[in-house]
């Protein structure tokens, strides 16, 4: 008996030292942060982003040149210490007109991947929300969107608005939110029959409100890492277009313009090309990785 006694002896310590907290709670977002910072390519393309939105901001005015600068007594001359990036056929300084380019460029992925958010969200979460026949509606309207070819629609456009940066917007809006929309309609799908949705309707809550205030901000997480996946999309799409002649026309500079012109002088001037070609890359990458990044931080299953 005596024996049994000393198994169960009550464990010593302060009661309220055995209950206090050691480690402190942490929001979702900073958990999200902290998972985010210890991927190492994730922070590399988000520090890779921010050195070309700074350098695409500030870089220009730092320079002695612009983009559409003229020097025919300096066409085609390779890198040196004065041409960074060699010039090219007019004698314009590349590295300025890849700087130029870069606030083209990427003023297309930021605006259009926005553009595409507010569409995506609104049109995937009604459908989602509503169901039924609304829905089955909207997602035939999708499915007949996506069987449009994008470069159809493009050409449409420049005959009736004209080549630039407007016709590469609405044709990027007109066509990349369809996937966004349908990823929404999942999650909105998923979450509606939670129970604090139905708690929501008890009370009387609308449906825009619930929309609004509890079923879109849960399905944040992969709506956010979506959008970082549309912003390369939209670089990619202006630089294909630009490159086959229907985007940014000249004399304005943009990646997809410069790559046209280095490869019309890549036997000769190879250098002319790979510049253009190493911004379009690097963006792309860092885009990617951060997207990545993203959704292992911000997916809750990964959480440890």
């Amino acid at each position: 008996m005596a024996q049994d006694e000393e198994l169960f002896r009550p464990a010593g310590g302060d009661r309220v030292d055995a209950q206090a907290i050691v480690r402190p709670s942490l929001s979702y977002v900073q958990d999200a942060w902290r998972r985010f910072k210890k991927s190492r390519m994730a922070m590399i393309g988000l520090w890779v982003i921010v050195f070309m939105v700074l350098a695409a901001a500030i870089g220009p005015y730092l320079c002695h040149f612009s983009y559409s600068d003229q020097n025919l007594s300096l066409v085609n001359r390779p890198p040196n210490k004065v041409y960074w990036f060699g010039t090219d056929a007019l004698g314009r300084d590349i590295f300025v007109r890849i700087l130029y380019g870069a606030r083209v460029s990427l003023l297309i992925g930021f605006v259009g991947a926005f553009i595409n958010l507010g569409i995506g969200v609104i049109y995937g979460g009604v459908s989602g929300l509503l169901g039924g026949k609304v829905d089955s509606v909207m997602m035939r309207i999708v499915d007949i969107l996506y069987g449009i070819p994008l470069l159809l629609i493009v050409i449409l456009l420049m005959v009736v608005l004209g080549p630039g940066l407007k016709s590469i917007l609405i044709a990027f809006g007109l066509n990349y939110w369809l996937n966004l929309a349908r990823i929404v309609r999942g999650q909105i799908l998923s979450l509606r029959e939670e129970e604090y949705v139905l708690a929501a309707r008890l009370v009387g809550a609308s449906q825009l409100r619930i929309l609004l205030r509890h079923l879109i901000p849960n399905a944040m997480g992969p709506i956010v890492v979506t959008t970082a996946l549309l912003i390369p999309q939209a670089i990619f799409l202006e630089a294909f277009l630009s490159f086959i002649g229907l985007g940014i026309q000249v004399p304005m500079a943009s990646w997809g313009t410069l790559a046209s012109d280095g490869y019309r002088a890549i036997r000769s001037y190879p250098w002319q090309l790979f510049s253009p070609a190493a911004a379009i890359s690097l963006t792309l990458l860092a885009f990617n990785f951060l997207g990545d990044g993203l959704r292992d931080a911000l997916d809750p299953r990964l959480r440890r």
